[in-house]
Parts: C-alpha cells; structure tokens; sequence
C-alpha cells in the first residue's frame, strides 16, 4: 500500500515530530528516538578528542617526557598506550555503545558491580567542581593579558623586595674597623656600608610571574587553615566559565556536538602558531633538545618509576574509568564502528601530547637562552608552568600580549572540551535513572548542575583555595580511578565474560577473525589488569602527604582528603550488598544471581537483540520509562 495514501504513516510522522519536540535532544532522524543520537560521526569523535586531550597533555607529558630521558620516555608511553590505555579505551566504547546507557545503566551487565558506575560518577563531580576552576584562572589570565604590556612582566606594587630575574644578595662581609662581619644585605644598605668584594652570598629571586601568580591571582594565604575571603574577579570567572558549560549543554549532545568543532579543533591552530613562532626564537633548538633530541637519555628506561609514569600518564590522559566514555559513547548508533574510533581518538590524544612538547620547550629553550640559565632551571609542570613559566617566556616575547592571549584562550577551550564531557557523563547518568524527568525538565536539570557545582566551588577560590584544588586533584583523581578501572575489566571480562563481550562487540561491528582478538583477549584478561594493579599498589607504597608550594596540609585537611575518596569508592560495597539483599535464595545463590547480567540487558533498541537476546526483558520498564508510541502500541523501534 502507498505510505502516502495511509493516514496511520501521517499520524506517526506527526507524533514523532511532537516526541521531538517535547525532548528536544532527540532528532526527528535518530536512530534511537528515546535517548538520541549524534547528529554527525564527527561530533562524537570531536568531543571524544576533546575529552581526551586536556590540560595534562600541555603541562604534564612535556615534562614528564624531559625528567624521564626524552624521547626515551616515547618507548614505555607507546607501549603503555598499547598494553593499557587502549584495550580499557576501546572496551568503554564498546560497552557505553552496545547496551546505550550510561555509566551506572550500564551495570545491569553485572549488577553486583553497580557501585562501580556510581563511584565513577562521584569522581566525576568532585573533579567537575576543581576543574572548572582552573578554567576561570585561564580566564582570569586571559582578560588579565588585554593589556599594552602584561601586568607580570616587571615587579609592579604587588611585589616584595625578593622579586627578581637574577639572583638577590642576602649577605655580605662588611668592614667595621677593626673586624670583618657577616650581616644582612639589609642591614648594609640601612647603615650605608659597603659589600666586601666577593663576600656576597646571592639566593635565586622570584620571578615576577611567580609573584603574580601568587600574590595578585590567587592572593593565597599561609595554608589551608587560613581560608581568607573569596577572590572576586576569580569567582566572577568561575561563574562565567559555568555559564558557557551551562549554554554547551542545553540541549546534551545536539548543543555540545557542534560547539566542539571550535573548543576540539581551536588548540591545534594554537599550538602550531605558538610552534612556529618558538622555533623562530634564539635557544629554540636547545629547548627542543633537551625536550625529544640529542639530550635524551636512554638509560632512564632502567628504572621502574619511567615505566610507572608512562603508564600512569596514558591511563589518566586517556580519561578512562570516568565513565565520560561510556557517556558519550552511548549516544551512537549501534552499529558504528567503534574499534576505529578508539584506534583515532587515543593516536590522535598522544600525538597532541607530542607536538604540545615542542611548542612548550621551543619557548622555555628561549627563556632560558635570554636568562643565562639551563633550560633544566626554568621548566615547569603543573599550575608552574602554566601560570608562572610560560607566562614568564611569553613576556620577554615581543608582542606578548597577543601571545598570551592565544596560550590562555587555548588552555580554556582544552578544559572546557573536558568539562563538556564531564557535565554530560552526570545528566547521561540522570537521565537513565530519571528519564521521565529528564525529558521535561533537561535544562533547568542541566542549569542546576552547573549552579551547584558552582556554588561548591566557591571554596576553590577563597585565598586557600589553590590548597583545595590540589587536594581534590590528589585524592579524588588518582586512587579511585584506578579502583574503578580494575574492577570494571574484571568484573566484564573475568565475571561476566571476555567471550560473551566479544560477541557482544560483533553483533555491533561485525565478525572477526580469531587472531583479530588476540591481543585484545591477552591484554583483557592478563596484561591490563596486572598493570593496573601494579600501578595502584605502586601509588600507595609511595603514597606521601600533599603538600603545595612546600606548605604541608593540616592532619584535618589531609583526614577530609581520604573522606572524600572513600566517600566515592564506599558505593561499590554498598551497592553490591544492596543487591545481594534484593536477590533470593541462600546467600550463595543470591551472589551468583547478582553475578548474572540482569533480564533487561542487552541492546536497547529491539531490531538490534538478534537471537542471543530476544528473550530480553523491556528495558524501559524497569526504569519506568515512558515511550512515546505512534500507529498503535507500537514503540519507536519497530516502526
């Protein structure tokens, strides 16, 4: 019969049209008409790069790369890409994508494991709140640079008298007469004497970036205990850097999915630009050198704690085990194929870690070369080198203030690629618990996220508040991680079934040959957990109180530090006791029932169940979930 002549085709357009309408994250065109789908291949992979490429691949891995014998460091990073980072990568995509839910949803594969899902969510918010933080001090830095000359190239007001590019003397021999005396510099100028020839004693200035950073950005206070007031103009940043995550992600994916095209593809213009302008420097090529070239050294890779940091670097760059992953990857088609896109995303995430290198060391080699210094005397990580080394370079640059407009812009648009993903992976989450909700309310819910978190994150920029961001990022971002890691690929490929997943991964991406599996078989169930393990044992053995800027953390700083990780990691026995509870039988019985992937697991949508699960239960049902029905009882799926 022609569609055109039947009334019931015109009746399902129309409620299809209304379905979208009401849930405007969801296209008239998606192949999934409940949850929603990517509009274009390309948006998934720009915010799978976005999410993977953050802040860490340009002030982590260059210097890592320098401390651990150069480019030597390339040969335990490649192979930890391919041992650990990819296997777990690949089967986040898989698992996110073959089942469309998100990082707790998803545990119906193994329902004893659920709290895993719930522990990655935690994470995910504590690190959300710190995140976006350092967002607003890129912004701070980047309004801070519209300026004739940057406001940290000399020692200005805010400065004291150990602000200095060269070294400062702090004592000297003084005659009085009778006898030569060692006294204070400032007590010599107080007096008028003069220095002794030679008998100066000279202590390293601070640089006037580091004052800035500390005196002007920050504020910060003697330590944790004093927490001071909220820094003003940072919390204004903060709320500006809420308030473009809240506008990304109005309508989820539809809205993310095509800003990503300027926050994942912006930095890569960037850090050419600031690549070849670096090269153009004198000491470029010394920089460069001690980053990659003739001063790599590759008798480093003998020691154990290169290969720990290769693999700790590509477990957390990779942003695996936060369950943003599994989020993003939930919203794909079921039959995409996601073996390639984790072979693009993770070669694209530590080749961006390279070429960052170059850009980074091509302009300290020139600081250093304008300094008289060694390029080991002026290189940074962490919050050093983004906000007190390179600001320092780019202000002896002629036109610095173009030039640090362009770095900060950048260090904006890779956090908030993150922070994107990061926010989605906790409405994803919300959504599968609470989808009726979801559906009429996605942007107030999304909006109240980012209010919340904003307002959490107030105590982040307090005068103590750089002592709370690195707790956090201690804590929250380390071991948790690793415990969710662990148990999520022993409980799929030990518990539930390396076999069965592989099976599960075809019905998506089609049959493959035994020797396609291979490596992934080896890697599954031996070689990725045993080095996950390692790393975690490793982590613990050498575990040391935080501290910042050599100021130790209170004994109740470091106490709320642990109480915020097993308050993320307590839902993993909570939730497997809770399920054993609900099961029958003994308690034997009751654990193997809960080591069995729940009735309603499996594809979501039914044309995809095949044989192995036409038995499946409803998926929707058990969530409460109301479908939207045309022509009928008919659900979406089976028109």
């Amino acid at each position: 019969m022609d569609r055109l002549k039947c009334p019931s085709f015109f009746n399902r357009r129309r409620k299809e049209k209304l379905a979208s309408s009401e849930n405007f994250h969801v296209g008239e065109n998606d192949e999934n008409q409940d949850r929603g789908n990517w509009s274009k291949k390309s948006d998934y992979l720009l915010s799978m790069v976005g999410y993977a490429v953050g802040l860490g691949n340009v002030w982590r891995f260059p210097y890592l790369t320098y401390s651990n014998g150069g480019g030597a460091f390339l040969i335990p990073y490649a192979l930890m890409l391919a041992l650990a980072g990819l296997p777990l990568f690949f089967l986040e995509c898989s698992l996110g994508q073959f089942a469309s839910l998100g990082p707790v949803s998803v545990w119906r594969i193994l329902p004893l494991f659920q709290g895993v899902g719930i522990t990655m969510v935690m994470i995910s918010i504590f690190v959300s709140i710190y995140y976006n933080v350092i967002i607003a001090y890129s912004l701070y830095y980047m309004f801070a640079s519209f300026r004739s000359e940057l406001p940290w190239k000399y020692c200005a007001y805010w400065a004291d008298e150990n602000c200095s590019r060269s070294p400062i003397v702090t004592h000297c021999n003084v005659s009085t007469g009778p006898e030569i005396i060692q006294v204070n510099k400032s007590w010599v100028d107080a007096n008028n004497y003069t220095c002794i020839n030679g008998s100066e004693v000279y202590q390293p200035g601070q640089l006037p970036s580091e004052q800035y950073w500390n005196k002007v950005t920050l504020q910060r206070s003697s330590g944790m205990d004093e927490t001071g007031v909220i820094v003003w103009y940072l919390a204004l940043c903060l709320l500006l850097a809420w308030l473009i995550v809240g506008a990304a992600l109005f309508k989820g994916i539809k809205s993310s999915g095509k800003v990503v095209y300027f926050t994942a593809l912006f930095p890569y213009v960037v850090l050419l630009i600031l690549l070849i302008r670096g090269a153009t420097l004198e000491g470029a090529s010394k920089g460069i050198s001690y980053y990659i070239g003739a001063q790599s050294n590759f008798t480093k890779l003998r020691e154990a704690e290169v290969w720990k940091d290769a693999a700790t670097q590509i477990f957390y760059s990779l942003s695996v085990a936060w369950g943003g992953l599994v989020a993003l990857s939930s919203y794909n088609k079921f039959n995409n194929n996601c073996f390639s896109d984790a072979i693009v995303v993770c070669l694209t995430n530590c080749l961006t870690s390279v070429f960052a290198g170059f850009a980074i060391f091509s302009i300290l080699g020139h600081m250093a070369h304008i300094s008289g210094k060694e390029v080991s005397q002026v290189v940074k990580s962490g919050f050093d080198l983004a906000f007190i080394a390179y600001p320092e370079a780019l202000s002896q640059l002629p036109g610095g203030p173009f030039w640090s407009i362009l770095f900060f812009f950048m260090l904006l648009t890779l956090g908030l690629d993150s922070q994107f993903a990061s926010i989605e992976t906790i409405t994803t989450t919300i959504q599968d618990l609470f989808p009726k909700v979801m559906k009429k309310m996605r942007v107030p819910i999304t909006l109240g996220c980012c209010l919340v978190f904003f307002l959490l994150g107030l105590v982040c920029v307090t005068q103590a508040g750089i002592y709370w961001v690195h707790l956090i990022d201690h804590f929250c971002a380390g071991w948790g991680i690793l415990i969710a890691a662990i148990l999520e690929i022993i409980g799929i490929i030990w518990i539930y079934g390396g076999n069965r997943f592989i099976e599960d991964t075809e019905m998506m991406i089609g049959a493959k040959r035994w020797t396609f599996w291979l490596w992934w078989r080896a890697c599954w169930f031996v070689i990725t957990p045993i080095l996950l393990i390692t790393i975690l044992v490793w982590s613990l053995v050498q575990f040391h109180r935080p501290d910042y800027a050599s100021i130790p953390y209170p004994d109740w700083g470091v106490a709320l530090g642990w109480c915020m990780i097993i308050f993320c990691i307590i839902w993993i026995p909570i939730m497997a006791t809770v399920k054993i509870i609900q099961a029958k039988g003994n308690i034997f019985q009751r654990i193997v029932s809960c080591c069995r992937p729940a009735s309603n697991w499996g594809p979501y949508l039914e044309r995809h169940r095949g044989e192995r699960y036409k038995e499946m239960a409803d998926p929707n049902k058990e969530m409460d979930h109301e479908i939207p029905t045309v022509s009928g009882s008919r659900k979406p799926d089976e028109i």
